[in-house]
């Protein structure tokens, strides 16, 4: 469980991480550091290397060499420690809107309120790119797609009668959770539109 309090939950991704380090051992022979011991002290100098390197001499998959590799450098620590990745997703979203895209901010703030609000069960669990938000699974997302427009995605199946500004993203037919979306540009365009497709989003997510 996370320390940090933070608006953001804690990306599903990192919970996984953290199940896979408390069951390294059970599954693998060695604790995640005497692994990182084992890597520092017989693997190669660099990350791919050590990639490979635990692949092929000790038979692990493609995640956990990655992961490994990676973490046996100091990087991705936030992968698998939920209270590092709280203070990471604050870095990605102040990230993600500075610059050219911080007239966007009141944007986000508005779509990641209205989000939230649609029930105590919705989290928001930033990526470097992309925000989801969370019921079981991604029902929605906010992407600053430009400098002048976040794209605010919905999961709606394969729901065909929608109003002309909400986007068919083709995502239904690529399997895709996300398969529509508001191009919205101003305040004035997060509407009653915006807020009904997004409930009808989060009910579809049971």
């Amino acid at each position: 469980m996370a320390k940090t309090k933070s608006i953001y939950g804690v990306h599903p991704g990192v919970l996984m991480t953290e199940k896979w380090i408390a069951t390294l051992k059970e599954k693998t022979g060695r604790s995640l550091d005497e692994w990182l011991a084992l890597v520092a002290r017989k693997g190669p100098k660099d990350e791919a290397g050590r990639r490979d390197w635990l692949k092929k001499e000790h038979g692990l998959g493609t995640n956990s060499a990655w992961w490994l590799a990676e973490r046996s450098l100091g990087k991705g620590l936030e992968a698998g420690d939920p209270d590092l990745y709280l203070k990471a997703a604050e870095e990605y979203v102040e990230t993600m809107f500075a610059g050219k895209k911080s007239a966007l901010r009141p944007l986000y703030d508005a779509l990641l309120k209205l989000g939230l609000a649609l029930g105590k069960d919705v989290k928001a669990c930033p990526c470097q790119t992309i925000v989801p938000l969370y019921r079981k699974h991604v029902f929605a997302e906010i992407k600053p797609s430009t400098n002048t427009r976040i794209d605010f995605g919905l999961a709606l199946g394969d729901t065909k009668k929608t109003p002309k500004r909400l986007i068919d993203t083709g995502g239904f037919s690529k399997k895709d959770r996300i398969t529509h979306r508001f191009a919205i540009t101003s305040a004035a365009e997060i509407d009653n539109d915006v807020k009904r497709w997004a409930k009808a989003a989060y009910d579809r997510d049971l």
